[in-house]
């Protein structure tokens, strides 16, 4: 266990716990509607505890704050995700000893960090030392609905209210009793809660409860976990040092009673040596009066019987901690921290889980197979493996809380059994402690859509994009959405918006400008629009080569014999472009193909094929020079008297990356025409009807490019 500090946190979270696995008098768990912070894990449903801590009736301490207290105050809320700028803030206020000041901070700090239950320590016993007793309270009750999981931060409460409560008075002990019993019932399966069943145990005593002390025992005895040998130790010592009937509830010391009873009967047949007063007496003489008071040796025999009946459970229970004594063993840092946690940690985590998962399997399996009147055994186990997932789950979200992958293993898990379970999960993953991880914001909403709950998905995504503004995949998500709504207007409206929004960010314009052009093209069915989307983003970004394509693909996709002038201004527009070489060869070949597929007279396709040819020249001279000379008279000298036997590699014609080059025979002079446009025929089909442009136009669908890092 950390101690009371930055590293004091609990190394218990916060869970739905199995209240009445096996016990049926084990009350129920109480839900907690309470957050944890955004990088802490906890367990339970939580709400984060924004709201200021102040009784009724008193009022904050007047005067003003500490000096240093406003710039230290500012440097959490410039970076509210600095831990040591929130550890020097509620340092310095302790230090000051100023009321109002440690009120503040440790609030902010509680509302981001819940689960630092030393802090929550600290602020109750803060208010206890003012004399603000029903505030201390107040406290401590908001740390639990955080992290109930916190076996410190219940014994803190429990201490806290034997040291306040009149406890000559009979709903004193019962109030204590009721927060034991809650205090278990959230906490009390979990490995390391030895110490609160101790206390709750040893409370009885002191309360000369001796019938309760044993229920306690008997309960935590079929619990998992560290110490349970000591649990049972201590059971033993308690159930022989007293008499039955002193330690057992009614029912139980009658029951056991008559198994004494029956075991003398049967000892009695078995024996030839009865005595006379023993014999079987005559009809209608009763047998002598019972006076209660057991022999010595009735007390001994009947311990005997209570002591074999819990050895069984004891071992069931010793069988259980030790398939998980191992994966308990790995985990080094059960508690929260910022810190990160090793892969080593971190794969411990994922294997525990996964076996724990398997295990509930493997006994919902034998449920189903052993499905018969009278197996209630059977369910009982099936419901303790799924119990104990969420319990490890729970206990995983605490060290774990900042790693999404565990959330998101959690809500598959979760998915197929209670879906209000699983919104629970994504609200305390999103709004606590992954505020600013867009990935399980969207998965929520997608979920929320998926299950019919369409406002709340949008409500979702609108919160986001408030949080992070400027993430591209969340607008995207947020129209992709309206329109499957069938809201198209409101759709095309938060495209126009994003794309006002980045008109300083050129390479952003230019993907929201093809996204809305598509949309205007495609759903709208206005290629007007969306052709004047793209030449006025042309405009703002004319060395985007994604728009020109863009461009062009809405020209061919119309009706080209209506249309055909429109393909070659666009080819005409990108040629003229600050583009790179490549680029514009590209576009030279696509207009070529364009003008022999559809292209009305043959002088088109000849101007642009001439066209195309001067930029491949361009090209080779460019990729010529930097190669260097060619043209090297002694290499040609060795060449022409046949002293090499191979051609250099300086000799061979360069070639261009992705583009084949093959230069079709000059024409012929005085020949005719049709010979020189028939050799064309074998250049082009090289080209492979331009395939290869796709490739770098394919790329600009991965928008990722474009978003902040989160």
């Amino acid at each position: 266990m950390a101690a009371e500090g930055t590293d004091d946190l609990s190394n218990n979270g916060h869970l739905t716990n199995p209240s009445g696995l096996y016990d049926p008098e084990v009350a129920e768990l109480p839900k907690s509607d309470v957050v944890g912070s955004e990088e802490s894990g906890d367990g339970g449903d939580t709400s984060a505890p924004t709201a200021s801590y102040t009784a009724e009736g008193e009022e904050e301490e007047e005067g003003e704050l500490p000096a240093d207290f406003e710039r230290l105050w500012k440097l959490t809320s410039d970076n509210p995700l600095d831990f040591n700028s929130w550890t020097d803030l509620l340092q310095y206020c302790e230090q000051e000893g100023h009321m109002r000041a440690c009120r503040q901070s440790l609030n902010a700090f509680l509302a981001r960090y819940p689960l630092c239950y030393g802090y929550w320590k600290k602020f109750a016993d803060l208010e206890r030392r003012a004399g603000h007793n029903n505030k201390a309270e107040k406290v401590c009750e908001q740390g639990l609905k955080a992290i109930p999981l916190s076996v410190d931060l219940w014994i803190h409460y429990v201490n806290l209210l034997l040291g306040t409560l009149n406890m000559n008075l009979p709903e004193s002990a019962q109030r204590i009793r009721c927060v034991f019993e809650e205090a278990v019932a959230a906490a009390g399966w979990d490995f390391h809660s030895d110490r609160l069943w101790d206390l709750y145990a040893e409370w009885e005593k002191e309360q000369g409860n001796l019938k309760a002390m044993t229920v306690v025992y008997d309960r935590v005895l079929r619990v998992p976990t560290q110490f349970y040998n000591m649990h049972y130790e201590k059971l033993k010592t308690h159930l022989t040092s007293h008499p039955p009937h002193d330690v057992l509830s009614p029912e139980e010391y009658r029951k056991v009673r008559a198994e004494y009873k029956q075991s003398q009967i049967q000892a009695k047949k078995e024996r030839t040596d009865i005595a006379a007063d023993e014999e079987e007496r005559p009809p209608g003489e009763e047998e002598p009066a019972d006076n209660g008071k057991d022999s010595e040796e009735a007390v001994q025999k009947m311990q005997e019987l209570l002591l074999a009946s819990r050895e069984e459970v004891y071992q069931q229970n010793e069988a259980e901690v030790r398939k998980r004594w191992n994966f308990e063993d790995a985990i080094k840092r059960p508690y929260f921290h910022v810190k990160p946690l090793d892969r080593a940690q971190l794969k411990a985590w994922q294997s525990y889980l996964d076996w724990e998962m398997a295990e509930a399997e493997t006994a919902e399996m034998d449920v189903e197979r052993t499905s018969v009147e009278g197996q209630e055994s059977s369910k009982k186990v099936c419901v303790a493996g799924h119990e104990r997932v969420l319990i490890l789950f729970e206990r995983c979200l605490i060290a774990c809380a900042l790693y999404e992958e565990f959330w998101d293993k959690y809500v598959h898990y979760l998915e197929p059994r209670c879906l209000e379970e699983v919104r629970n999960v994504y609200r305390r993953a999103c709004e606590i402690h992954l505020p600013y991880k867009h990935s399980i914001h969207l998965q929520w909403s997608s979920f929320e859509e998926k299950h019919g709950n369409i406002l709340e998905a949008q409500r979702i995504l609108e919160s986001l994009e408030m949080t992070l503004p400027g993430l591209a995949a969340v607008r995207l998500r947020r129209i992709s959405q309206q329109r499957r709504a069938g809201r198209l207007d409101v759709a095309e409206s938060l495209l126009k918006e994003a794309l006002e929004q980045s008109k300083d960010n050129p390479s952003l314009h230019a993907f929201y400008s093809i996204k809305l052009s598509r949309f205007l093209l495609k759903l709208c069915k206005n290629p007007a629009r969306a052709r004047t989307v793209l030449q006025e983003a042309i405009e703002l970004s004319p060395d985007n080569s994604r728009l020109y394509q863009n461009l062009l693909d809405l020209e061919m996709s119309g009706d080209l014999r209506a249309n055909g002038g429109g393909v070659q201004q666009c080819v005409a527009k990108a040629l003229a472009a600050p583009l790179s070489p490549k680029t514009k060869i590209l576009f030279s070949q696509r207009g070529l193909q364009y003008a022999e597929d559809f292209g009305t007279t043959v002088q088109s396709v000849l101007s642009m094929y001439d066209e195309h040819q001067k930029l491949l020249k361009e090209h080779d001279g460019k990729r010529g020079a930097e190669n260097g000379d060619s043209d090297d008279p002694e290499k040609m000298s060795k060449m022409d008297d046949g002293s090499a036997m191979t051609v250099p590699p300086q000799t061979a014609p360069p070639t261009m990356p992705h583009v084949p080059i093959t230069t079709p025979p000059p024409p012929m002079m005085g020949g005719d025409m049709s010979g020189s446009y028939g050799s064309y025929g074998s250049w082009y089909q090289q080209y492979g009807a331009y395939g290869s442009y796709q490739n770098p136009w394919n790329q600009y669908n991965q928008y990722n490019q474009y978003y902040p890092h989160s």
